[in-house]
């Protein structure tokens, strides 16, 4: 951008942000036709469990390099609401304590394994998915995506069997740097309902990222109007 401007040409337009701000405006009617979330409607809340042990080998992030074990609460969710069993984009959204009163969000949902799969979406029925970022990280360790891999058995993607296995859903969390593979750091454990089937609770990846990591790429700046005019409207 700033070559473009010293070339007399004025600054480059950042098209994802204008994607989102486009975007913006339907979802905030979908909101506020809900009443609610314009996407990812319903969803089941359960208590849990993060036990970290760190990436190996280590990527010199602290907070995915080091060990240590914190509450959390964590949301499954259909994106587009579709009745079960139809597929759709399956949504885990994770909240963690953070530093001066900020949590840390994850947003996660259903998407490849692979280098290029990772960066998509994938449709599912199963509750017990792989289930990625999408969106990238900046970090010491260039661009990460962080992923959620399944340790349990066909699990239905409605909220209310979600809920009846509250206290035995477990995933393993990790980490790839770049095209590089998966590197295992924490273990996710569910360990019971978080009071109602549904909560209030609003998640932000792109404000509360994990300690050392930055939103980054068209996807972090496409999710930033969008999201922001829809909470808005469906608050």
């Amino acid at each position: 951008r700033a070559a473009a401007v010293d070339r007399g040409e004025g600054p480059v337009p950042d098209l994802a942000a204008a994607a989102g701000r486009l975007v913006a405006g339907p979802l905030g009617a979908v909101a506020g036709w809900r009443r609610g979330r314009p996407i990812h409607p319903r969803g089941a809340v359960l208590d849990a469990v993060l036990e970290r042990h760190g990436a190996e080998p280590p990527l010199g992030v602290p907070w995915l390099d080091g060990s240590g074990t914190t509450g959390a609460v964590i949301r499954f969710s259909r994106g587009a609401g579709l009745p079960a069993p139809l597929p759709d984009v399956l949504g885990l959204a994770v909240r963690l304590p953070g530093d001066d009163d900020e949590p840390v969000d994850l947003l996660l949902s259903t998407s490849g394994r692979g280098p290029l799969a990772r960066r998509v979406p994938v449709l599912r029925s199963d509750a017990a998915a792989t289930y990625g970022s999408i969106m990238a990280y900046r970090s010491a360790a260039g661009p990460v995506r962080l992923a959620a891999f399944p340790d349990v058995a066909p699990l239905p993607s409605d909220p209310e069997p979600v809920a009846a296995a509250a206290g035995t859903v477990q995933f393993t969390l990790a980490v790839a740097p770049g095209v590089q593979g998966w590197r295992p750091f924490a273990t996710l454990r569910t360990t019971g309902a978080h009071g109602p089937l549904d909560t209030g609770l609003r998640f932000d990846a792109v404000r509360h990222p994990p300690p050392g990591l930055v939103a980054d790429g068209p996807l972090a700046r496409f999710r930033e109007p969008a999201y922001l005019t829809a909470r808005r409207v469906g608050s």
